[in-house]
């Protein structure tokens, strides 16, 4: 088993464009022929660190947005 991720691991695509294939993602226009040829050649390892990257910039803007609102309030 340890053969295997260290084989997934070992993947072609940079931490930059798993960064670009996950903003894709995350928006909704990706293709299917690009998604697939990702998917063939995402490291998971960076994978999980831009999926929890991209979670803490979403939380931290939906909190300085509900901030800005609360505040225009005041």
């Amino acid at each position: 088993m340890s053969e295997d991720l260290k084989q997934l691991a070992q993947r072609k695509l940079n931490f930059f464009q798993t960064l670009k294939a996950v903003a894709w993602a995350m928006f909704g226009v990706r293709k299917g022929a690009g998604y697939q040829e990702d998917i063939a050649k995402l490291n998971p390892v960076h994978l999980v660190i831009a999926g929890l990257l991209f979670g803490v910039l979403f939380v931290t803007s939906l909190l300085t947005i509900v901030g800005w609102v609360l505040a225009s309030f005041k």
